[in-house]
């Protein structure tokens, strides 16, 4: 988590500190997607690579991963994303302090709370942004079953993290104009912690007419909701696998835990 949002959240902030001048829609859709694929390679062996609690809570309901981790994960996620966000607004000090002239700001033109937690556009309502992320939460954790399916067109072992950032790439592109297309609790709630404790100030959980809680229970709802899909229309449907098969499906869903 630490990795992914380090990352991700640096290339929203080179884009808007920069006023548009060392990136834009295109380098935050890529760079995020690619801190995603760094992220699961870096942590994959070790705790499967989850970074996101509705991939872990998905897990959980389906059967892949034992509830009691479901706290740890969930914690460590919410820990790496507060430090990396941290690290960010670090590495970039003198640069919020020159874009705003020393404020730190939620809402208006000199605004940087949104580089690191989704804010929704000013149209945007609360059912739409909770219809918003349910849909594409759960788009991502029906894609992310297929993708380590081993009894469906199943990505090669290995490359599976490549296929992930490749699938947060059309789902940005596609579903990320209403609030930035989150799909992570822990990556959306822990950078806002964070802005609230560094100077930003509870006005990050009022903006947005109290958005905050919206990327945080859509997302989760939303992500058992695509791995049931997946399950019901497509996994039960599979032609009765060989023991080998069968082997290998379980243990790379071990390995993988995504």
């Amino acid at each position: 988590s630490f990795t992914w949002q380090a990352l991700g959240c640096g290339c929203v902030g080179q884009a808007v500190l920069s006023r548009g001048a060392h990136g834009g829609p295109v380098t935050v859709v890529v760079g995020f997607a690619m801190a995603v694929t760094i992220a699961v390679y870096v942590s994959g062996g070790v705790s499967g690579g989850h970074i996101n609690p509705a991939v872990s809570l998905a897990m959980c309901v389906t059967g892949r991963l034992k509830w009691t981790k479901l706290p740890i994960y969930i914690l460590a996620q919410l820990l790496g994303a507060f430090v990396g966000a941290a690290a960010v607004f670090g590495i970039y000090y003198n640069a919020f302090m020159e874009y705003s002239n020393g404020k730190l700001e939620v809402t208006g033109p000199n605004a940087t709370a949104q580089i690191f937690a989704t804010y929704p556009a000013p149209y945007l309502s609360l059912v739409n942004g909770f219809a918003d992320q349910v849909m594409s939460t759960a788009v991502l954790l029906l894609a992310i079953f297929a993708i380590f399916d081993t009894r469906n067109n199943s990505v090669p072992k290995g490359l599976e993290p490549i296929a992930i950032g490749l699938l947060i790439i059309v789902l940005s592109c596609a579903l990320g104009m209403n609030s930035g297309c989150a799909m992570n609790p822990a990556r959306d709630l822990g950078p806002r912690l964070f802005t609230a404790v560094a100077g930003w100030g509870m006005e990050v959980f009022t903006a947005g007419n109290n958005w905050w809680w919206v990327p945080i229970v859509a997302p989760l709802l939303g992500g058992v909701l695509g791995a049931m899909i997946y399950i019901i229309f497509i996994e039960l449907h599979h032609s009765d696998p060989q023991s080998g098969e069968e082997s290998e499906a379980h243990a790379k869903y071990e390995l993988t835990n995504m």
